[in-house]
């Protein structure tokens, strides 16, 4: 992911209801992509982590 530039998932679909994520390098930042002012939740690397290898766990 390059640092510092918002992006969504290649698997967005075009209906605008995303998150954006960027990689601060000290952390991870996401946010609503239909309302990019309305706040940031920030997380460290090794939680952002857990939670990627979690979310691509079969169900």
């Amino acid at each position: 992911m390059e640092r510092n530039t918002w992006r969504t998932s290649s698997r967005s679909g075009s209906n605008g209801q995303c998150v954006e994520v960027r990689d601060r390098g000290t952390g991870v930042d996401v946010r609503d992509s239909k309302a990019p002012d309305a706040g940031v939740l920030s997380f460290a690397p090794a939680a952002w982590a857990a939670f990627i290898s979690s979310a691509k766990q079969p169900r």
